[in-house]
C-alpha cells in the first residue's frame, strides 16, 4: 500500500472540511468526455468504476449543437468529489465539454475537488498550447464565441499543467485498472464511510494492515481476525474491505456465515454463489452441492489476485468450503477470516496471521458512548460522573457503548441513575444475547469451567484454577485453552485467568435465571446473602 490509512484520512479530511459546509456531495466520480469516447474507452472506464463501489457521474445525453450545457450538468460536477477529463483528440471541438472544463477547474479552486486529466491518445502539449487538434476549434470560436475563448484556453493550459494519465499504445484494461488504483487512494474511499461514527479505527486499520504486509504481497495470505463478541471484528474487517478492495481484481465479503449456515437448508451452497457471483462481476452462478462449488473456486479464481472477508465464522468446514487452500486463488490474493475461535483459522491454514482486536481505550470508548448518547464526542457536564460509570461497566466493549449509548439517549439524570441502578441485577438483553452466542457453542464440560470462572475464579491464578477444577473431572488444561482460542478468557502476564466483566455478568445471569426467587435451586452460589439465605 502506498500511503497509511491516517494519511488518507488527513487528505480526505482537510480537503472536505473547507467545503463541507458549502455544498453536499452526491457522486464521488464526475465523468467529463467527448462522444468519441463514449462507446469505448469512456464505457469501460465507467463500467470499472462502478464495479469497484465508485459512485460515477455519466451525462447520457447527447447535448445538441447551440445548446447550453444544463443547469443538472453543472450541479453534478459541483456535487462531485473527483472529475475525471479524458481528453481525447476533438475534445476541444465541443464547446459544451470546454464549459464543463471551466466548471470543474471553479470547483478545484472553490471545494478543493479533485481532478485527474486523462491524455487519451493526446499530446499533453498541445493541450497546453491549443494547436494541432486542440488549435483548429479555436480559429471558430475566436469568431462566434469570443467572450468564453479566453477562459477555455485558460482552463486548457490550466489543466494540462496537472498530473495526469497518458494513454496512447497500450493495453487499455491494464491502464483502467491502474488508473482506478490511483483515483481510489486519492478519493479515500473508506473514510467517508467509516470514520462518521466509529472511533479509533484509525489505529487499528494501521496495525491490520501491519499483519496483511507482513508476508510477501506475491502470496496468497490469510488473516483471521480474532476477538470477543461485539468487539468490532465485523466493523474493522468491512473499513478494511472499502479502504483496500480497489486493489484487487475482485472482491467478496461474505457477512454472517454463521447465521446463514444455522438458518439456510444449503447455507454453504448459498455462500459458494455468492462469492463466484461477487468475484465474477455478477454472472450467474449455479453450484448445486459443496464439492461441486469448491471445484468451481478453485477453477474460476485461481488466476485472480482477490479479497475475500468471510464474516463470522465459527465452523472449520466453513472455511473448507468457501476458502479451502491458497491455490484456490491467484498470486497475491487476501482471505480474512472474522471469528470469535482462532483455533479455526490455525486448524485450516498452516501459514497464517492472527490480529487480535483491542477493547476501546478510555478517550476512544467516551468518544463512541458520547456520539450515541449525546450526538456529541464528549458528554454535558451533569452526565460526566453517569458517562464514567458506563464506560467503566462497558469496559471498552463497543457493543456495549453503543447499546446503552442509544438507550439513554434523550434521557435525564434520574432515569441514567435507574438505569445503571438496574443494569447490576439485570443486564441488557440485546448485549447479553450477543455475548451468549459463545457460550452456546461450548460443549458442556467448557461450560461448566466457564461458569465456575464467572462465579468464582476470575482473576485467580490459572494454577490454582486447574488444581481446583481436575478434583472435579472438568480436564481443565485443554478446557481453558478452549476458551482462550474461543476469545472468551485470556491468561495476563503474572499468569492470572481473566474474563471480561460483561462475560462475567452473563455467566451469573445464566446461572441466575434458572431460579432467580430461591437461589437454592440454583447451580452455583457467590453473593454472601444468598448463602446466608440458602
Amino acid at each position: 500500500m502506498k500511503r497509511s490509512y491516517s494519511a488518507l484520512s488527513a487528505a480526505a479530511s482537510s480537503s472536505s472540511s473547507s467545503s463541507s459546509s458549502s455544498r453536499r456531495t452526491e457522486y464521488d466520480v464526475f465523468l467529463s468526455f467527448r462522444g468519441e469516447t463514449r462507446n469505448n474507452f469512456t464505457s469501460h472506464l465507467y463500467a470499472a468504476l462502478c464495479q469497484k463501489g465508485i459512485d460515477t457521474f455519466l451525462d447520457g445525453h447527447k447535448l445538441e449543437r447551440g445548446k447550453s450545457i444544463s443547469p443538472e450538468l453543472l450541479k453534478a460536477i459541483e456535487n462531485s468529489r473527483c472529475s475525471v477529463i479524458v481528453l481525447s483528440e476533438n475534445y476541444a471541438s465541443s464547446s459544451w465539454c470546454l464549459d464543463e472544463l471551466v466548471k470543474i477547474l471553479e470547483c478545484r479552486e472553490a471545494y478543493k475537488q479533485i481532478v485527474l486529466p486523462i491524455f487519451y491518445h493526446v499530446d499533453p502539449s498541445h493541450v497546453r498550447k491549443q494547436i494541432g487538434s486542440f488549435g483548429e476549434p479555436f480559429r471558430r470560436y475566436e469568431q462566434d464565441f469570443s467572450e468564453k475563448v479566453q477562459r477555455w484556453r485558460n482552463a486548457l493550459t490550466q489543466v494540462a499543467s496537472l498530473a495526469g494519465w497518458a494513454l496512447h499504445d497500450g493495453n487499455e484494461a491494464k491502464f483502467i485498472q491502474d488508473f482506478i488504483v490511483e483515483l481510489s487512494n486519492k478519493l479515500s474511499v473508506a473514510q467517508s464511510n467509516i470514520l462518521e461514527d466509529i472511533f479509533g479505527m484509525d489505529s487499528r486499520l494501521e496495525k491490520l494492515n501491519v499483519c496483511v504486509c507482513t508476508s510477501s504481497l506475491d502470496n496468497v495470505h490469510f488473516i483471521g481476525i480474532c476477538g470477543l463478541g461485539g468487539i468490532g471484528k465485523t466493523t474493522l474487517a468491512k473499513a478494511y474491505y472499502d479502504w483496500m478492495s480497489s486493489q484487487f481484481e475482485g472482491c467478496s465479503f461474505l457477512t454472517n456465515i454463521r447465521e446463514v449456515c444455522e438458518k439456510k437448508e444449503n447455507g454453504l451452497v448459498c455462500l459458494q454463489n455468492l462469492l463466484l457471483s461477487d468475484i465474477l462481476n455478477g454472472l450467474p452462478i449455479e453450484v448445486r452441492d459443496i464439492h461441486k462449488g469448491m471445484d468451481m473456486i478453485k477453477s474460476r479464481l485461481h488466476h485472480k489476485k482477490v479479497l475475500v472477508v468471510l464474516d463470522d465464522v465459527d465452523k472449520l468446514d466453513q472455511l473448507n468450503a468457501l476458502a479451502g487452500k491458497n491455490n484456490w486463488f491467484g498470486s497475491g490474493s487476501r482471505i480474512i477470516v472474522t471469528t470469535r475461535d482462532e483455533s479455526l483459522v490455525r486448524k485450516a491454514y498452516i501459514e497464517c496471521r492472527i490480529y487480535r482486536v483491542e477493547k476501546l481505550n478510555y478517550r476512544e470508548g467516551l468518544q463512541l458512548f458520547s456520539h450515541k448518547a449525546f450526538k456529541s464526542t464528549h458528554p454535558s457536564k451533569e452526565y460526566e460522573k453517569l458517562s464514567e460509570k458506563v464506560i467503566a461497566y462497558a469496559e471498552g466493549l463497543p457493543l456495549a457503548l453503543e447499546v446503552l449509548g442509544s438507550f439513554l439517549c434523550g434521557k435525564n439524570v434520574k432515569q441514567w441513575e435507574s438505569a445503571l441502578d438496574r443494569m447490576k441485577e439485570y443486564p441488557n438483553k440485546e448485549i447479553m444475547k450477543v455475548l451468549q452466542i459463545s457460550f452456546d457453542g461450548l460443549e458442556k464440560t467448557e461450560k461448566s469451567i466457564f461458569l465456575d470462572i464467572a462465579c468464582f475464579f476470575n482473576g485467580f491464578k490459572k494454577d490454582n484454577i486447574i488444581q481446583i477444577m481436575d478434583a472435579c473431572g472438568f480436564f481443565p488444561e485443554i478446557g481453558i485453552k478452549i476458551l482462550i482460542d474461543k476469545s472468551i478468557l485470556h491468561v495476563d502476564i503474572v499468569d492470572r485467568v481473566w474474563m471480561h466483566d460483561l462475560l462475567q455478568e452473563m455467566g451469573k445471569e445464566i446461572v441466575r435465571e434458572k431460579s432467580r426467587n430461591e437461589p437454592g435451586r440454583c447451580s452455583r452460589i457467590w453473593d454472601y446473602d444468598d448463602l446466608c439465605h440458602v
